[in-house]
C-alpha cells in the first residue's frame, strides 16, 4: 500500500498496524491507542514494534487514504485471508461450504460522506452508512466486507458481494466448487433476479422471498400445513404451483406465524438443496427425511441457523469491536477502518483456534471476555540480554487466566517462550 502521507517517524503502514494493534486491546475508539498500546513497550514489542504512533497521527493516516488505497487494502485483506483462513481451505467434496450475506445498518453524522436515511434498526429518520457482510459460517471468518451508503439494502448489495467472495476464495471458475457452496440469505437478496443470478451461477441457495405478497399468494397453494414442535404457532407447507419464473428447479416452502392481531404472517423459502445436504446441514439422519414433515421442517430449520450465524457475528463485533461506534467522516477513511475491524474479527477467531485446540471447552468464550479477560491480563516480561522475550509471568492472583495457561504455553513453546503464574 502506498498512502499520499510523508513518513517522519513511522510509515503509513506501520500507522494502521498500531491502529489495528488498538483494537485488539478492545479500544473504542482510536483515541484509546494512546492509553492502551503507546504506554505499553513490551505490548509493541510483541507486535514487532519499536514504538507506537500517536493516535491522532493515526486518524490523519486514514482521514488520507484514497479510493486506490481501499483496493490495495482489499487486496491485502484478500492475501491474509487466503494465508490464514479456514474457510479458504475448505474441503469442498467433504462439506457444504455455508456462506451467510447479511447489512447491518452504521448511524454516522449527517456531514459524514455518503450519510444518507436508510434503514437503521430502531431509529427511524437516523442517517448512516451499511455494512454488509459475508461470513464463512463453519469458521465465523468474515471473507468480505464493504460499505455502502445509507439507503443501499441486501438488492443491490448481494451480487457485488458475492463476486468479491468468489474471488477472494478463488472460485470464479470453479464450477463444482460453487455447486457445493450453500448461500443463505435473507428476504433482501430473495428477489427474482437475485435467485435467478445465484442459480444460474451454480451456488446451492437458501433464501426468503423478497415479496410478502407473494409469499401469501403462493401460500394458497399448500394442501397440508404442519405444526413446528419447536416454534409454537408456527406451522410449514410445501408450495404446489410450478415455480416457473426460476431457470433451474427450486422447491418452495410456506412459512406462517401469528401475529400480535391474531392474523397469519406469511414468509416463502426458496431452495435448490437436495434432502441429502439438508441432513448434513442439521445434523439429521436421511432416513428422518423420508418424512415429508419432517423434510419441509429441515428447510425451516436450516434457514433459522441464520440467526446463530451472521447475525451473531454482527452482535458480537458491536460489543467486543464497537464497530458501530467507530467513523470516520471521509468515506475511503471509513472503508479502510472497517477492513481493519475485519482483520480484528479474523485475528479474534484464529486467536481462538490457537488457544483452544487443546481444550475444546474453552472454544465457547466469546469476544468481549476474550478480550477482556485474556487479552489484557496484567503480568512481567522478561527478556535476555539480546532483548529477547524468554518468560512471561502472569498474574498468579488473576484466576480468569488460569485456564489458559497450558494453551498458551502451548502456542509459545515453538518460540521458547516460557509462561507460568508468577513462578521464577
Amino acid at each position: 500500500m502506498k498512502i499520499d502521507q510523508k513518513t517522519v517517524t513511522d510509515s503509513p503502514i506501520e500507522k494502521l498496524y498500531d491502529g489495528f494493534v488498538g483494537m485488539l486491546c478492545g479500544a473504542k475508539g482510536m483515541v484509546e491507542v494512546n492509553k492502551l498500546v503507546r504506554s505499553d513497550k513490551g505490548l509493541q514489542q510483541a507486535f514487532g514494534r519499536e514504538r507506537c504512533a500517536e493516535q491522532s497521527v493515526i486518524q490523519e493516516t486514514l482521514d488520507a487514504s484514497k479510493a486506490e488505497n481501499v483496493q490495495q487494502m482489499e487486496a491485502a485483506m484478500n492475501e491474509i485471508y487466503r494465508l490464514h483462513g479456514r474457510g479458504y481451505q475448505h474441503n469442498y467434496t467433504e462439506a457444504i461450504q455455508v456462506l451467510d450475506v447479511d447489512m447491518s445498518g452504521q448511524p454516522c453524522g449527517e456531514k459524514a460522506d455518503f450519510a444518507t436515511k436508510g434503514y437503521f434498526a430502531g431509529k427511524r429518520n437516523r442517517r448512516g452508512r451499511q455494512r454488509g457482510r459475508v461470513l464463512a459460517t463453519g469458521y465465523n471468518e468474515i471473507i468480505v466486507e464493504r460499505v455502502y451508503e445509507g439507503k443501499v439494502q441486501l438488492t443491490k448489495a448481494l451480487q457485488p458481494l458475492i463476486q468479491a467472495t468468489a474471488q477472494t476464495l478463488n472460485i470464479d471458475g470453479a464450477s463444482e466448487k460453487r455447486a457445493r457452496t450453500l448461500v443463505r440469505v435473507d428476504s433482501g437478496g430473495g428477489s427474482q433476479d437475485d435467485v435467478n443470478w445465484l442459480l444460474n451461477q451454480g451456488y446451492l441457495v437458501l433464501t426468503k422471498d423478497y415479496s410478502a405478497v407473494r409469499a401469501r399468494k403462493f401460500a394458497k397453494s399448500v394442501v397440508q400445513w404442519i405444526d413446528d414442535p419447536r416454534n409454537s404457532g408456527r406451522q410449514v407447507g410445501v408450495v404446489t404451483t410450478p415455480a416457473s419464473e426460476y431457470d433451474h428447479p427450486v422447491v418452495r416452502i410456506a412459512v406462517r406465524c401469528r401475529k400480535k392481531n391474531k392474523q397469519w404472517g406469511y414468509g416463502l423459502l426458496i431452495t435448490n438443496l437436495m434432502p441429502g445436504d439438508i441432513a448434513v446441514l442439521t445434523g439429521v439422519e436421511l432416513a428422518v427425511l423420508e418424512d415429508p414433515a419432517a423434510l419441509w421442517l429441515a428447510y425451516v430449520y436450516c434457514y433459522d441457523q441464520r440467526g446463530g450465524a451472521v447475525e451473531t457475528s454482527f452482535k458480537q463485533d458491536n460489543q467486543a469491536l464497537n464497530i458501530k461506534k467507530r467513523n470516520k467522516k471521509r468515506f475511503a477513511a471509513q472503508q479502510m477502518l472497517t477492513q481493519l475491524e475485519v482483520l480484528a474479527h479474523n485475528v479474534l477467531v484464529w486467536a481462538q483456534q490457537w488457544m483452544t485446540s487443546e481444550k475444546p471447552a474453552l472454544k465457547q468464550i466469546g469476544f468481549v471476555r476474550l478480550l477482556r479477560d485474556v487479552f489484557t491480563t496484567t503480568g512481567e516480561l522478561c527478556f535476555n540480554e539480546l532483548g529477547r522475550l524468554v518468560e512471561i509471568r502472569l498474574n498468579a492472583a488473576d484466576t480468569l487466566v488460569r485456564p489458559w495457561i497450558q494453551s498458551l504455553s502451548d502456542l509459545l513453546s515453538s518460540e521458547h517462550v516460557a509462561v507460568n503464574l508468577g513462578q521464577t
